[in-house]
């Protein structure tokens, strides 16, 4: 049986963070348009629609998980959860809210350690508190886990929501990549071949003369690679993922499989291993 499911992965014309609270009318709008097409998953960027700065001063989740309800899709989307409104601290959060208006799912920021990033530049301003866990979350479709940005530098981000068993993994990512745009684009297919899952990322145009990165990722082939603004939808086979997860790889596996298969498996995976490569006691 062949399991599909579309996804709309979105890049849009950002408003400037300090008009960001415009951003959740047009990804209403961006919401129904995808629902029209037959979407079941909607991605947006990294803090999209905001805000991107504290103090925050809207909060766009009831409104998310109300359109998310209203059109029957689930809407992947990014904003800051404030900690201390004094000190300027917050989570960084990729959320996804239901098609069924169920309990928002929310991921905090794993990685890198705090408060490096998001203070003194033209976009983000607030103290980053990283979060410490991996959480994945069940639709009635597949299991998704949530990850954001440069965490795609960080193999044991997706590999941790992996082997917990999601399937659809999405990175949204905040702006123009610029040097780092080809390594960025190597690492979102790198993070699919090597977890057997589908890895989606989009990011944050502020005018049409930036180079985006909108990417669908299976382990075997990149169905969709943009640069420009714009909504993209893209069917993703399911079944071709649960089947190179479930098989092994053999002499004459090359033939028919464009990735190894089983690689969550055992016979890839030597826990046994894994406190040598993360020796006891090492910084």
């Amino acid at each position: 049986m062949v399991v599909t499911l579309r996804i709309a992965v979105v890049q849009p014309i950002a408003h400037p963070p300090s008009e960001a609270q415009a951003n959740v009318a047009d990804a209403i709008r961006w919401v129904e348009q995808a629902a029209e097409q037959g979407a079941s998953f909607v991605c947006f960027p990294e803090t999209y629609p905001g805000p991107w700065r504290m103090p925050a001063t809207f909060d766009p989740r009831p409104t998310m998980v109300e359109a998310a309800a209203k059109h029957g899709v689930h809407v992947v989307f990014g904003t800051i959860e404030p900690v201390n409104n004094e000190i300027a601290t917050a989570y960084n959060l990729v959320c996804m809210a239901y098609p069924d208006g169920r309990p928002l799912a929310q991921y905090r920021r794993t990685h890198p350690n705090g408060p490096w990033i998001y203070t003194g530049g033209r976009f983000w301003e607030f103290r980053y508190v990283p979060g410490d866990d991996f959480p994945v979350f069940d639709t009635a479709l597949t299991r998704v886990g949530l990850a954001m940005c440069s965490e795609v530098y960080v193999p044991e981000v997706s590999r941790a929501l992996a082997v917990r068993g999601a399937e659809l993994i999405f990175m949204p990512a905040g702006i123009d990549k610029k040097k780092l745009w080809e390594t960025w684009r190597a690492l979102t297919w790198a993070r699919a071949i090597e977890n057997l899952a589908v890895v989606v990322t989009t990011q944050n145009l502020f005018s049409h003369t930036e180079r985006g990165l909108a990417m669908v990722a299976t382990p075997e082939q990149v169905l969709l690679e943009s640069i420009a603004a714009g909504l993209f939808l893209v069917d993703v086979d399911l079944e071709r993922i649960r089947y190179l997860r479930e098989t092994r790889d053999d002499v004459d596996s090359s033939a028919y499989c464009a990735v190894k298969q089983g690689l969550l498996g055992p016979q890839w995976l030597r826990k046994e291993l894994y406190g040598r490569i993360y020796p006891r006691g090492s910084e």
